[in-house]
């Protein structure tokens, strides 16, 4: 129930200790608003790798091969390791109950590109139709590459947004044709957006088939790419990505007699264990902004029950004349309460939309590779209003029970 004169007693007793009060919701408000600087920051970091992982699929294993550089089996270092369609289709088919996408990928670096008067350097990539999955790339005109495609090894490309900007800046490229290396006519048949950016998106995917037989590559393939099963436990997930990923790295040891300890000569990479051990990180980095934040803010709390100790003391006497007229032991606790939970509540929330408020005016200059939007969502806002309520109580609660246990008598005898 709403009392006004147990608010006027808390406006008086503040008005009586300008300073004091001031200084002690200064230490309070500084906790909580570093504390929301600190997580504004921490999401930011997770919001920033996210955006890192979300260039190509999470749950992603890529499969490279490169030259030897140690000697194995009295073969010499230096081999060139090739890869080709029976080592994809050996692998796809070995582990294909635990494959969700799937694509092999042939690349030419720097291939012309021209429609008309326009032209440009572009990475062209042959793969198959899963490819688009792999990627995260999402279609903002026509389609991608199909199996039919594939098996009639058509002339048919898929451009980049950034493609797409560079030569069709205003022109539907749909259905035109543009021209590779000065000699071979493609049609366009969609455009896609990637969320890496205009680096992924100035790329032109174009049929497996259809690459080898415009590069002249025959069977030779330069990556190879799957995406795993997920499923509904992230740690099983995670576990058999590891299994796969070290089960293919042997399969190809032994298929082009590859030393175990040659790191370089074949690659494969699982991001999912990866993205673990990064999301593992960040859980770390806020549990560590947490526990100083935290620690900040008891310090601040501490400063609070440092003043209602005192308040306590210096209404001893009025405490002692309300209990001989009858107040009860509660009653007393919670007087001393409200006002300790009533000023550092009002100093926290200060703090808090002080830390809200920077974090909204510092987010569009603090975008970096690896940090992004740094705010702090409703979730930890309403969590750091639990703690101030739970702050203010904890503050108050051993100011209030030494009030609580004061005997009329003795207060009517302090001086």
């Amino acid at each position: 129930m709403f009392n006004i004169e147990r608010w006027q007693e808390i406006f008086d007793t503040i008005s009586k200790n300008k300073l004091r009060t001031f200084l002690t919701s200064l230490s309070v408000a500084s906790g909580i608003f570093i504390l929301v600087i600190l997580l504004g920051f921490s999401s930011g970091i997770e919001n920033g790798v996210r955006t890192q992982f979300e260039g190509d699929a999470t749950n992603r294993i890529s499969v490279n091969t490169r030259m030897t550089t140690k000697g194995y089996k009295g073969l010499n270092p230096g081999r060139r390791l090739q890869m080709t369609n029976k080592d994809y289709q050996n692998l796809s088919d070995k582990y294909e109950d635990h494959i969700e996408y799937k694509t092999s990928i042939y690349r030419s670096w720097g291939g012309q590109i021209n429609y008309k008067e326009k032209q440009g350097n572009y990475r062209i990539e042959g793969a198959f139709p899963d490819q688009q999955f792999i990627e995260n790339a999402s279609l903002s005109q026509g389609r991608f590459i199909s199996l039919d495609d594939i098996e009639e090894s058509r002339k048919v490309a898929v451009l980049g947004y950034q493609m797409k900007q560079d030569l069709f800046p205003d022109t539907d490229p749909i259905g035109e044709t543009i021209l590779l290396n000065s000699n071979i006519n493609f049609i366009v048949v969609g455009v896609y957006t990637d969320p890496g950016g205009s680096r992924e998106e100035s790329r032109l995917f174009i049929p497996m088939t259809t690459a080898q037989k415009v590069f002249n590559a025959g069977e030779n393939i330069d990556r190879i790419a799957y995406t795993v099963k997920m499923s509904d436990n992230f740690d099983e997930a995670v576990a058999l990505s590891a299994a796969m990923r070290q089960a293919i790295d042997q399969d190809l040891r032994t298929r082009f007699s590859v030393a175990p300890d040659d790191r370089i000569a074949i690659r494969v990479n699982d991001t999912l264990e990866e993205a673990q051990q990064i999301y593992n990180l960040i859980d770390t980095i806020r549990w560590v902004f947490w526990f100083i934040g935290i620690g900040t803010i008891i310090a601040g709390v501490v400063g609070v029950g440092n003043i209602m100790l005192i308040v306590v003391k210096e209404r001893t006497k009025e405490i002692g004349i309300r209990k001989a007229l009858g107040a009860l032991p509660s009653e007393i606790i919670w007087m001393v309460l409200h006002e300790s939970i009533f000023i550092t509540a009002i100093a926290g929330l200060v703090g808090l939309f002080l830390g809200v408020g920077l974090l909204q005016l510092i987010a569009p200059y603090a975008q970096t590779d690896f940090i992004n939007n740094p705010t702090v969502d409703f979730t930890t806002s309403i969590t750091t209003v639990i703690i101030l309520v739970v702050s203010g109580a904890l503050a108050g609660f051993i100011p209030a029970r030494r009030a609580a246990n004061i005997k009329p008598i003795d207060a009517l005898r302090d001086e």
